[in-house]
């Protein structure tokens, strides 16, 4: 997985990897957008690095075609609990308020939290507390949001917000159902907020499951 090439998405240079505490590969990649009015409009280009022993937990799926593994929830479920690295490098397109940004994402965990009869005063808590490090940001053009996914159990994820090339805060949310609904967020199969990030991680590993 990955090459030693930077990538490009719309645009917006991709790392070939990235290292945390072990070199990652860049693994998959996509866009956020809206059609208005037959205008495409483009928020955010998407990076998805994950640690290569991933292919160990997803060997239920060998063989599978990209086809039927962008279709599969189960995958993508086991994707997102398998205890390997992973992070998500979110860079901005379209210049937005941080707070809308946590809107969005708040919505999106409460809503998956609460169908799954997971959303307690535990989570209530920790989920306003991302909403509150977005709230007073602005997302200039290339910023970038980054959420690295330790490779434990009980799930964690560290947030880091850099603009103009200067990292301005970072906040770790210890929250385990939170956490894996922001993975879940974007790389959550056919409910992901990036459809162009699912294939092409769908892509991805069914190649790797193939070697």
């Amino acid at each position: 997985m990955g090459s030693n090439d930077a990538v490009m998405v719309d645009e917006v240079s991709f790392p070939a990897q990235i290292s945390i505490t072990k070199p990652l590969p860049l693994v998959a990649h996509g866009i956020t957008d809206i059609e208005i009015h037959f205008l495409q409009i483009k928020f955010t280009a998407i990076g998805v690095y994950i640690d290569p022993e991933i292919g160990a937990h997803l060997q239920k799926w060998k063989g599978k075609s990209p086809a039927d593994l962008a279709e599969d929830d189960d995958f993508f479920d086991a994707l997102v609990s398998a205890p390997v690295e992973k992070l998500v490098r979110v860079v901005v397109i379209k210049e937005i308020k941080g707070s809308q940004y946590g809107v969005q994402l708040e919505n999106s965990v409460r809503d998956r939290l609460s169908e799954e009869d997971k959303f307690e005063e535990e989570e209530e808590e920790a989920l306003e507390q991302v909403v509150h490090f977005f709230q007073s940001k602005y997302f200039n053009h290339h910023s970038v949001i980054t959420f690295y996914f330790p490779p434990t159990a009980a799930q964690t994820v560290e947030i880091v917000f850099t603009t103009d090339g200067n990292e301005e805060s970072k906040m770790e949310v210890k929250n385990a159902n939170v956490a894996e609904m922001i993975q879940k967020w974007y790389l959550g199969g056919s409910r992901g907020v990036s459809p162009t990030t699912v294939t092409s991680l769908a892509a991805a590993l069914s190649a790797e499951l193939s070697k």
